[in-house]
């Protein structure tokens, strides 16, 4: 089936990360993994690349292209080699967003050469112990000092993707009481800088996947925020919020659509390889049906993502359809994977096989930017049920 969504630019672009993946990733992959984390200098590697400036203006040491489809090969590669960068792709998914669509002249000129060479890395803390989905109900405060020249934060926040290493944190916090009419009035979102005394990082928490990926709690005692690191207005923090989730769950999607397409290669290359019964696994026809089926079900994917990516560039992709393909794409990737491991069999239950990191690192899809009935409850209403 021929993709129409990538040009021969995007093509060179893989070459040059698949080179750098195997060159700078997989030959330390396992140190990652064992120490929960990716290390700090390798962001400074992705941003000698060019890999963090690609949607950044030029003005700002950028590459100034307004296209998501140079992320979409990461993913792929990425899944492809069976690894991922840490904390990095929130920097970029969830971090850059937010500046573009906020960020005074000032604050760019200030944030972006710093975001683009990986010297700040950033972060989103959104999720409170407590309320999860409900982002209405966070309990993070933050109060103008009298003088007016800051913001003094005082809150937790917890399961931050980047949190570790983050320099800056985007931290939606309260600024004022819900209104009556609407429950979701008075959010704010900072740029809260990580060095600031009273912030501080608790525990790096301990996940069932993405094991190379920092994700921490974070807390805020008394935290100083210069009234210059406000982003966009006072009080209109959920409608941000909401702008830039269809960017967000279409990354989750197409995420999850990679590491599909990845586990039917590594259960291919498994099966042409392992005999029983003095036979290759893939002579059996349950393989061959099981894998058949597989591939159907990421080409559909395929379809789902590439399609929701043209409308992501072309700004038209809506909350309802960004939502349709995480669902979708997310819980495909939960069947394929799924019976890929099962071709493994016991190896497949190993963390030194690809799958296995991969079977776990999945799971997270259908929770994180919106559970799967979160999705549902989206497009149901879409439809006026």
């Amino acid at each position: 089936m021929r993709r129409s969504v990538f040009n021969e630019d995007h093509e060179a672009f893989r070459k040059t990360i698949r080179a750098f993946i195997e060159a700078e990733v997989v030959p330390v992959y396992d140190e990652w993994f064992a120490a929960g984390q990716a290390p700090r200098d390798f962001y400074y590697k992705l941003g000698e690349l060019g890999v963090f400036g690609i949607r950044v203006p030029e003005e700002y040491g950028g590459a100034g292209i307004e296209s998501h489809k140079y992320e979409a090969v990461m993913y792929e590669e990425t899944s492809r080699a069976g690894v991922n960068f840490g904390g990095s792709g929130v920097h970029v998914l969830l971090g850059l967003p937010y500046i573009e669509m906020l960020a005074t002249d000032e604050q760019k000129q200030r944030f972006l050469p710093k975001f683009v060479s990986g010297e700040e890395m950033w972060a989103l803390a959104m999720t409170e112990p407590g309320t999860g989905s409900d982002v209405a109900g966070m309990k993070t405060t933050a109060k103008l000092s009298e003088d007016g020249t800051h913001y003094v934060l005082n809150g937790a926040k917890t399961f931050i993707t980047g949190g570790v290493h983050a320099d800056r944190v985007i931290v939606c916090a309260r600024t004022s009481a819900p209104s009556a009419e609407d429950r979701r009035f008075g959010i704010s979102l900072f740029a809260v800088d990580t060095k600031s005394e009273g912030y501080s990082v608790g525990r790096k928490l301990d996940k069932l996947g993405l094991k190379t990926s920092d994700t921490a709690e974070l807390a805020f005692v008394d935290v100083k925020v210069p009234v210059e690191d406000l982003l966009g207005e006072e009080n209109k923090g959920f409608g941000y919020l909401g702008k830039n989730l269809a960017s967000e769950r279409w990354g989750i999607a197409f995420g999850a659509y990679a590491q599909a397409k990845a586990a039917v290669r590594f259960a291919q290359q498994y099966v042409q390889e392992r005999t029983v019964f003095g036979k290759p696994v893939a002579s059996f026809q349950n393989t061959k049906f099981e894998l058949a089926a597989c591939q159907a079900e990421v080409d559909a994917a395929e379809a789902v993502v590439d399609r929701a990516l043209e409308a992501l560039d072309a700004g038209e992709l809506t909350p309802a359809e960004a939502a349709s393909a995480k669902l979708f794409a997310t819980e495909v990737a939960h069947r394929v994977i799924d019976k890929c491991l099962q071709l493994h069999g016991g190896y497949g239950f190993m963390n030194e096989y690809p799958i296995a990191r991969l079977y776990a690192d999945n799971r997270v899809n259908r929770i994180y930017g919106g559970t799967s009935e979160v999705m549902k409850m989206i497009i149901a209403k879409d439809m006026g049920l």
